[in-house]
């Protein structure tokens, strides 16, 4: 996809810059400047992995500070375990980018994915930022979902427009990712704005609730990045404040603003390395919201479940192995159902009486479709998106540092 080719929806208060650094040895824009307009609320959840890299600590610092006016984001390398050098180097990047933009270092939020235990060619980012800095305009959405790509396939982009007391708004987020991919906060790399006016204590509630209802309901492969990180940004461009969830134009703009994290989410699913299905695990019937996606997950994650999918086999022995294995020593068996889409195979956790081996392989067989699974145990309801693992996978994972 040439993403300069589409058009995005004007977003005031934000503008991007998208540059070659040559972090690896690659043709392609790989480092991204983000400039925020003063007065803006800048949002965030990051990793919890215990070795999160270091620009996710200095980020995390620096967001406490408040009065954000810049992101960086670089490719090909997470300087992720890469100790007090890392940290240095993260600052570093900081330090450059405040000089090219007259801001201070403490109102830049640095970010890496890539590589993990291996230092940042810091002169090459560096050298990259001033030419970045002057490069900086709004239309630049395309080339930084690009810019931001690992060993993403395609770049993923997702927007909305809505209008709120007459005024138009947008929305417009990009995200990378489609390894190393279970959420533990988020998952990847993901930056979303609006031009919307938007209180800072209700944005911190935003982007929890938006990264609940989206990035914590993907898993590609159930491993959880050290750099993940997903920003919220409301430039504050346009209309007045919205201050609390009682204000009438909150449930618009974050109903669109879910939308965006919902469409990125579900894109890094499909584009999961070698991934060839694209797949909704809903669970019904739980006794509450925790139960529901812990057995949602462990058939998600389940590598046999998983190589299932990718053959088009409708085992359902390995999602029944699977369920047992979320709740073992509390579930009713005999209460169990399993739908794949519209095809009952397990009635009263056995094989359902009008089951036919063919029609679980037609849906197999699809592209997308559904697990429905029924617990028969309360009145929770919860999903998640997942994919199956293929040759690719193996493949892409063996090589990547070759």
């Amino acid at each position: 996809m040439d993403m300069s080719e589409l058009q995005f929806p004007s977003l005031k208060g934000v503008r991007l810059a998208s540059v070659p650094a040559n972090i690896k040895n690659w043709l392609r824009d790989d480092l991204l400047l983000v400039e925020i307009s003063e007065g803006a609320s800048v949002s965030a959840t990051f990793t919890q992995n215990s070795f999160c890299a270091a620009p996710v600590l200095v980020a995390k610092e620096h967001i406490a500070q408040g009065d954000i006016r810049a992101l960086l984001v670089n490719a090909g390398n997470a300087n992720a375990a890469t100790g007090t050098r890392g940290l240095s180097d993260a600052k570093a990047c900081c330090a450059a980018v405040a000089a090219a933009m007259g801001i201070r270092a403490e109102q830049v939020l640095p970010f890496s994915t890539g590589v993990i235990g291996e230092h940042l060619p810091l002169q090459r980012l560096l050298d990259a930022i001033p030419p970045a800095a002057e490069a900086l305009a709004g239309n630049g959405w395309g080339r930084a979902a690009e810019a931001i790509m690992t060993t993403d396939t395609r770049p993923k982009i997702a927007k909305r427009t809505l209008k709120i007391r007459g005024e138009e708004i947008a929305v417009v987020g990009i995200a990378k990712g489609s390894g190393m991919i279970q959420p533990n906060m988020a998952t990847m790399l993901a930056y979303v704005a609006t031009d919307a006016t938007v209180a800072q204590p209700l944005l911190d509630e935003m982007v929890r609730d938006a990264v609940s209802a989206s990035f914590n309901r993907v898993s590609v492969d159930g491993d959880t990045s050290t750099n993940d990180a997903c920003v919220l940004i409301a430039s504050g461009a346009v209309g007045e404040s919205i201050q609390t969830r009682s204000d009438e134009s909150y449930s618009a703009l974050m109903r669109a603003i879910t939308e965006v994290h919902v469409e990125l989410a579900q894109e890094v699913v499909k584009d999961g390395e070698g991934a060839t299905k694209f797949v909704t695990v809903q669970v019904d019937g739980a006794d509450n919201s925790e139960e529901a996606l812990k057995v949602a997950f462990e058939v998600g994650n389940s590598p046999l479940v998983k190589t299932a999918l990718y053959a088009s086999d409708p085992n359902w022995g390995r999602l029944v192995m699977a369920i047992g294995n979320a709740l073992p020593n509390d579930l009713d068996t005999g209460k169990v159902n399993i739908f794949l889409d519209r095809v009952q195979v397990v009635e009263g956790g056995g094989r359902a009486a009008d089951y036919r081996e063919e029609l679980g392989e037609q849906v197999f067989s699809q592209s997308e479709f559904t697990v429905r699974i029924e617990l028969g145990r309360g009145n929770a309801s919860e999903h998640i998106w997942t994919c199956d693992f293929s040759r690719e996978y193996v493949t892409i994972n063996a090589e990547y540092r070759t």
